[in-house]
């Protein structure tokens, strides 16, 4: 099992790159946080967590025994995604799960001090690794919801949700290694989340009752209670093409050489070997669907490292056809508020 110094290390490397972001969430309900370039940011690092607060949100990010960084790549219509998932075992990541709008008290662990004597409320995801929450220190806000507590956010008759997006409370998202909190405004039910920290809460997803997408290799027993998502070498943050970056490729497979699945990775070296080697496309068996993603990811990499294998183009015909089912299900999310 890594060790705490060293995960510490790791996630002090990660907070430091401006273009790296984060996320603490389940699968239809998810706080995101980044910063830009430049941009004002108090960073903390503490013997056992990392945090860093903007004008526009903050997270704060810990350390604790039995935590497993696992990295992994998915698919994505065109190219590939990336992310360490920061896992807890499922007995060690249970958070409330509070299934009504419960008021909690005043934010004692808030970022900012000037948050702390700030009211909580849990929004009653009944998530198992977190709980979803908004806050706020308007008193005509406290005492509309209050009115509303002991309801379901979706019931037909609760009034809940637009006082939220009326008051424009922060946003506080809480799971066993931290929390993110949001401070910029919600934005109107049919408008576009905002660059920088955000949220969404997606009630069709969080039906499924997930603790993540289904096309992202956790092992069984194991619960992402946070992510952390080093930049794409070939996507800036809105996920547009840009010029492929080596570097930043080469830092990632050094994360998912460490914390990534072993299998998956003898996938990629297989793919890899074969079409160097100018081998037919057959060389290679995937055996599930994570293989499979995996065969494919492996060819949009060489596609972009060394287009000029003369094997590619025949093994990217026969691999890398379109597949609905493969695609990252946690992927183009439009949010009902955020």
């Amino acid at each position: 099992m890594t060790t705490t110094p060293h995960l510490l290390d790791v996630l002090v490397e990660q907070l430091t790159d401006v273009e790296t972001g984060w996320s603490i969430g389940t699968f239809g309900a998810i706080a995101e946080f980044s910063r830009d370039s430049g941009e004002a940011t108090e960073i903390d690092i503490g013997d056992e967590a990392v945090s860093a607060v903007t004008t526009r949100g903050g997270l704060r990010i810990g350390v604790s025994r039995g935590l497993r960084p696992i990295a992994a790549e998915t698919l994505t219509r065109q190219s590939w995604s990336q992310r360490v998932a920061l896992c807890l075992r499922e007995q060690v990541c249970t958070m409330n799960q509070r299934a009504v709008l419960t008021e909690i008290g005043p934010d004692e662990q808030s970022l900012r001090p000037q948050d702390r004597a700030a009211v909580l409320f849990d929004l009653g995801l009944g998530a198992l690794q977190v709980d979803a929450c908004v806050r706020s220190d308007d008193p005509t806000a406290v005492a509309a919801l209050r009115a509303w507590q002991g309801r379901s956010l979706f019931d037909p008759g609760c009034g809940a949700m637009a006082v939220i997006l009326a008051a424009n409370p922060h946003r506080v998202f809480l799971s066993r290694l931290g929390r993110i909190e949001v401070f910029q405004p919600i934005p109107p039910p049919k408008g576009k989340s905002p660059q920088g920290p955000h949220t969404h809460v997606l009630p069709r997803l969080l039906r499924h009752r997930r603790t993540h997408a289904a096309t992202e290799p956790v092992p069984q027993g194991w619960v992402p209670c946070a992510h952390f998502y080093p930049p794409h070498p070939a996507r800036d943050d809105v996920g547009e093409t840009r010029p492929f970056q080596d570097g930043r490729h080469v830092a990632f497979q050094a994360l998912l050489d460490r914390y990534g699945d072993p299998d998956l990775l003898t996938v990629k070296r297989d793919v890899a070997a074969a079409v160097a080697a100018g081998r037919e496309p057959s060389a290679v068996t995937a055996s599930d669907r994570f293989a499979r993603a995996t065969v494919r990811i492996a060819l949009r990499q060489l596609q972009a490292l060394q287009p000029e294998l003369p094997a590619l183009a025949g093994w990217r015909s026969a691999h890398d056809r379109f597949d609905p089912d493969a695609l990252d299900d946690s992927a183009g999310e439009h949010p009902c508020t955020a």
